[in-house]
């Protein structure tokens, strides 16, 4: 079985994963609901650290604890707390973003039973001079709550040990993504959001294994088919990988992203300091920033023209999360500049009740445009 195989599997069977992992190692699984939560910390702690997903299903059992205008993804989320499909989970984390994915946490806490929950207030103004160690603090708080939940004291090892898994998980996701600059492209959009999303379920020590093994697959790799237009796909939280595939199977490739089930989750790593949750915290204030805590859209646009230059972005899709106003006020702005580089964008908004067939009409008449535009 080939690495983007088994981690499609992985991703098929995430639950089961979890549970075996749990069975076999004897250790503890947290979920965390934003991509802010410090992995780093948990796993040093010898927790498996799992990103709460949905599944892009109609539901209904969340119309009582959450308002009808939070995101579909929030409201998704929630559902699967509710229905016990994460029974298996010993703890609960949130780092504080947007509203909606706190109401999603809020809710879990007060009516889905689980023994551990911790929640991390990210500091708002990351140009501050006091956001790093404000938010070290927080890390402090976790830490020692941590600790005294497992009954594991964190050494100074530990965390080391953890930020060299972790920064050579996001090295070695870069060295793929390297791969997706090239005319004669091995890897699709869709294989590389799986290989990511299952960055975030996943043993980090077995997904650095897999990462390896696909590095040494795609030097002799090729597609089945024409690359077609170079895609660039921004916004909210995506996983829904059976979108990307529809996608571009109507004629074109996703090259490069930018979203937190993409390269915003693992582009930035942890410089090591001697003062180790403050290196961590220093990461999290620097990374590259989701519009929910971002303070300056420069912050964000430059270094997004950058990669569609870098992996030749030929057209964009903006989308939403139906409800998200981080990245609906995001749009206009990003909209604008890809069109000072002549580079065409669509903009969609993700709900889970619109069928895809509307998406495909709307697709399809962008991809026609955009290859007059290009080719």
């Amino acid at each position: 079985m080939s690495a983007i195989e088994k981690f499609e599997e992985i991703l098929e069977n995430r639950h089961q994963y979890a549970k075996d992992w749990k069975q076999r190692t004897g250790g503890k699984v947290t979920g965390w609901l934003c991509t802010y939560v410090p992995v780093e910390l948990l796993y040093a702690a010898g927790m498996l650290p799992v990103r709460i997903l949905g599944t892009h299903e109609v539901q209904d059992v969340t119309d009582r604890y959450l308002f009808p205008t939070v995101c579909p993804f929030s409201r998704d989320a929630l559902a699967q707390g509710l229905k016990g499909r994460y029974d298996y989970l010993d703890g609960l984390t949130m780092s504080r973003t947007c509203s909606h994915v706190q109401g999603t946490f809020d809710n879990w806490r007060n009516y889905v039973p689980i023994p551990f929950s911790h929640y991390i207030w990210l500091p708002c103004h990351r140009e501050s001079p006091r956001a790093v160690p404000c938010l070290r603090g927080e890390l402090l708080d976790l830490k020692q709550a941590i600790e005294k939940f497992t009954g594991v004291t964190v050494s100074d090892e530990d965390l080391d040990k953890a930020i060299e898994l972790y920064n050579t998980n996001r090295r070695l996701m870069r060295q793929v993504y390297e791969f997706r600059k090239s005319d004669d492209l091995p890897i699709t959009g869709a294989e590389a959001m799986e290989m990511v999303v299952a960055s975030q379920l996943m043993d980090v020590v077995e997904h650095n294994k897999l990462l390896e093994d696909l590095l040494a697959e795609l030097p002799n790799r090729k597609l089945d088919r024409e690359a077609g237009l170079r895609l660039m796909m921004i916004g909210s939280e995506m996983d829904d990988i059976v979108f990307v595939r529809m996608l571009e199977e109507l004629g074109c490739t996703v090259v490069i992203d930018e979203h937190c089930t993409g390269s915003r989750y693992f582009w930035d790593d942890v410089i090591p300091e001697e003062d180790r949750l403050g290196a961590i915290a220093r990461r999290y204030i620097t990374r590259w920033p989701c519009p929910a805590v971002s303070s300056e859209f420069n912050d964000r646009g430059d270094r997004i023209m950058q990669h569609a230059k870098d992996w030749d972005t030929q057209g964009v899709l903006l989308y939403q999360q139906k409800f998200c106003d981080p990245h609906e006020f995001d749009i206009p702005s990003l909209a604008q500049n890809f069109k000072e580089l002549d580079i065409p964008t669509l903009v969609l908004e993700f709900d889970v009740t619109i069928p895809f067939g509307q998406f495909r009409t709307r697709i399809e008449a962008f991809l026609e445009m955009a290859e007059l535009e290009v080719f």
